[in-house]
């Protein structure tokens, strides 16, 4: 049990300021009074000294920290402690040994691996570390790292994963696995992370988390190896009763049945110590000239579509060589521009790919450095639909804010992504409820907004939102809608709307409900034919879009899922397409089938760099059903047409991978091409 209590055992919750410590330490000591005087009492009952004995000492408010001191809670090994950051696991660590009482694990724990030896120093033992992989980079987990298990394990402590439901989707808590050996994790202690420790820091060891004689039957057999990305449930037993009736599973490569092979970290790991979980993330530049040599693929964008320029099938490795971040050629071309001029850099790929750079969306990715403070992210815009007026000054209700005006560069986060091949992000201004703003381009690896190219497009789409919950009713959100379309008004707002009318930028709306999706596309029809001239019209979020896919394809209104592995939080996600193995299509496949254009995001801000995984899965779970150019497209060129980014082809950024290619989880990117900056960041 993880105790989260309320007043009397707040001491075993992590707090945010190490002035609580004092209040711990008193709650600690009330308790170990009371047990005392408890002892004093059955000591005398025990010698039958009745007299004047009175009533057995006991206060239900302190009664679950007693039972903590005596060892008693879940046979005297499952005190759970939810805490972030080292001073924290410190004060804890301390109270252990002065109350003597052992802790089972140090839930989330962000700060753990940079104090293993810290743990072993608990009453009892080294305990256990149950983390999340890179969740929200809030305060107390601003120095988090995705190399902590590895670390962790190497320092002798055992590791579990948590989803931190419904904050992170359980379904897919083996993603979490995959992901630490993706950072350096062993394989069997990444199985280990969701399975059978995670049953010994529960107490439930003896139950279930290992496939024995005699232990609960709940198993799991998967179409491919566990740690293997995409790996899908073929069928699930619970207590020898099979779950799943005529599942849809993908045909996986043969490799897949075998552990993944995966990148050498140690390096990024090491500085993630020694750098105190803050290791420095700023590209070196490259020379004018890099030769890039072992190229077993590389792709590019021409006009709407990604196609493959160069594949080794059948044929030698190639290379490519770039100067000034421009591609001069690929393929079996080094013999005619390879100098041996010291000032050229080589990078030998081994195995590696080229191909077109990654743009992140959803997230508030370059105007959010710390979640839920104030102080480190730009804030929300005033809502002109809510009770509180938009001030004057601002121009009123027809004030449309810019997303480019508050961006922030040099972000973790951001860079981070940069470093994974997600290269520039669009991003809305944050806000509460109908009206956002002017969404902006921008790139993920620059330092400050004057450095060229760190603001590619100033302006790209016009977003709102339109939601079941909250206020005001979604009749009058449409109603609004309508009216600005119709009737746009006086000022920048009006000014905005009117160049959607003509075509100009992208209406971009967030919408899950196929209800809402439906009455959005028929006003997009009604403003067409009142009009005469088509509309862009872009659904981002598109929980339930599926379920309009040939309704959104004869409309030309494309989507931009938010998240790509659909997860119902909320009520108007409810009716939501879960993928293999329930269904044979995923909400991707379902929605490119039927010729609408798709793009993918995602909503947590620490989850952009993982673009290249989410490529790689929605491949997976196609089953055939996309080509690797169109599901590179999902991240790139179809993420831009539908926001409104205009990027030329010649302009884009370029991702080389080594030892294998975008869909490989061996692979590790190794630079990135810019001919906007006119430079290679070589990693």
């Amino acid at each position: 049990m993880l105790l989260e209590p309320p007043e009397n055992l707040h001491l075993i919750n992590s707090t945010r300021s190490p002035r609580s410590i004092p209040w711990r330490h008193m709650n600690y000591d009330k308790a170990t009074q009371l047990k005392k005087q408890q002892d004093d009492f059955c000591a005398r009952v025990d010698t039958g000294e009745f007299e004047g004995l009175g009533n057995f000492p006991e206060d239900l408010k302190w009664e679950a920290l007693v039972d903590v001191i005596r060892g008693r809670v879940k046979a005297g090994f499952e005190v759970h402690v939810h805490c972030y950051e080292a001073v924290d696991l410190d004060a804890l660590i301390r109270l252990s040994n002065e109350f003597k009482f052992p802790i089972a694990a140090f839930h989330h724990a962000m700060e753990a691996y940079l104090v293993p030896d810290l743990l072993k120093k608990a009453y009892g033992g080294t305990y256990a570390s149950c983390g999340v992989i890179c969740n929200c980079r809030e305060r107390e987990a601003y120095r988090t790292s995705e190399f902590a298990p590895k670390i962790l394990a190497e320092n002798g402590i055992t590791v579990t994963l948590k989803s931190d439901h419904p904050l992170l989707d359980s379904r897919h808590l083996l993603y979490d696995a995959q992901q630490a050996h993706y950072y350096g994790l062993s394989s069997n202690l990444a199985v280990a992370a969701v399975t059978s420790n995670s049953a010994e820091v529960m107490g439930m060891g003896h139950r279930i988390g290992y496939l024995k004689a005699g232990w609960d039957a709940d198993v799991v057999i998967w179409d491919s190896h566990p740690l293997a990305l995409g790996a899908t449930p073929v069928q699930v037993y619970i207590d020898g009763i099979p779950q799943l009736k005529d599942p849809h599973v993908a045909r996986k490569p043969d490799a897949f049945q075998d552990v993944p092979k995966v990148p050498n970290f140690d390096q990024e790991a090491r500085d993630a110590v020694k750098y105190q979980g803050l290791p420095p993330l700023t590209p070196r530049k490259s020379s004018e000239t890099v030769v890039f040599t072992n190229v077993k693929s590389v792709f590019t964008r021409s006009g709407a579509r990604v196609q493959k320029v160069f594949s080794s099938e059948g044929s030698e490795l190639g290379s490519v060589v770039v100067r000034d971040g421009r591609v001069a050629c690929s393929g079996q071309c080094i013999q005619d521009h390879f100098v041996e001029d010291p000032n050229v850099i080589v990078v030998d790929l081994e195995g590696g790919s080229i191909f077109p750079a990654l743009v992140s969306y959803g997230a508030p990715l370059g105007l959010e450095t710390m979640n839920q403070e104030p102080s480190t992210n730009d804030g929300t815009v005033f809502e002109p639909l809510s009770s509180t007026r938009v001030p004057s000054i601002l121009g009123g209700d027809s004030a449309v804010i810019r997303a480019v005006d508050g961006l922030q560069y040099g972000t973790r986060d951001a860079l981070l992504a940069y470093r994974a091949g997600v290269t520039t992000a669009i991003t809305a201004p944050t806000h509460s409820k109908f009206l956002s703003g002017l969404g902006t381009l921008f790139s993920t690896g620059s330092s400050h907004k004057l450095e060229e190219a760190a603001v590619i497009q100033e302006v790209t789409g016009l977003h709102l939102s339109i939601h079941h919950f909250g206020t005001p009713s979604v009749s009058t959100q449409i109603a609004t809608l309508r009216r600005m379309l119709f009737q746009p008004p006086d000022g920048d707002l009006g000014d905005r709307f009117k160049q959607v009318l003509r075509g100009k930028i992208p209406l971009v709306v967030e919408a899950h409900s196929a209800d809402v999706i439906a009455t959005l596309a028929l006003l997009k029809k009604e403003v067409e034919l009142e009009k005469g001239a088509p509309i862009r019209l872009t659904i981002t979020g598109g929980s339930e879009a599926h379920l309009l896919a040939e309704e959104l394809a004869e409309a030309n209104i494309g989507v931009v899922l938010t998240n790509p592995r659909p997860f119902p939080h909320a009520w108007e996600d409810r009716r939501i397409l879960p993928g293999p193995p329930l269904t044979d299509h995923s909400v991707i496949t379902k929605l490119v089938t039927h010729n609408v254009t798709v793009g993918i995001g995602t909503l947590a801000i620490s989850s952009a760099r993982n673009a290249r995984l989410d490529v790689a899965w929605a491949a997976l779970e196609a089953n055939g059903k996309l080509s690797q150019e169109q599901v590179i497209a999902l991240a790139s060129k179809n993420v831009e047409t539908l926001l409104g980014a205009n990027i030329d082809d010649d302009d884009t950024d370029m991702v080389a991978t080594s030892s294998g290619d975008l869909f490989e989880l061996a692979a590790k990117v190794a630079a990135i091409i810019s001919p906007k900056r006119r430079s290679v960041d070589v990693f």
